[in-house]
């Protein structure tokens, strides 16, 4: 039986100069890139978030929507 409480949570993301984010630190204090973070989003290891293709084919991490804007990843803490 998978153990939901063992996910991590994105806290604090360190983008580029041009704003873009390019690593992500969990709440477990692990730091990792950007497209570890997809793998881990698509294996279910992160929490609130999921990946999707965008409209320039790449494939791109985001939030969940829950009408929240606090928790969306541009607007969390950067570190």
């Amino acid at each position: 039986m998978e153990q939901f409480h063992d996910k991590q949570q994105v806290v604090a993301v360190r983008k580029n100069g041009d704003g873009d984010i390019v690593e992500l630190k969990l709440s477990s204090g692990e730091v990792v890139g950007y497209k570890e973070a997809q793998q881990m989003a698509k294996s279910n290891q992160i929490d609130n978030v999921n990946v999707f293709k965008g409209r320039d084919g790449d494939e791109h991490l985001r939030s969940n929507p829950d009408g929240r804007e606090d928790n969306n990843l541009d607007n969390l803490p950067t570190f």
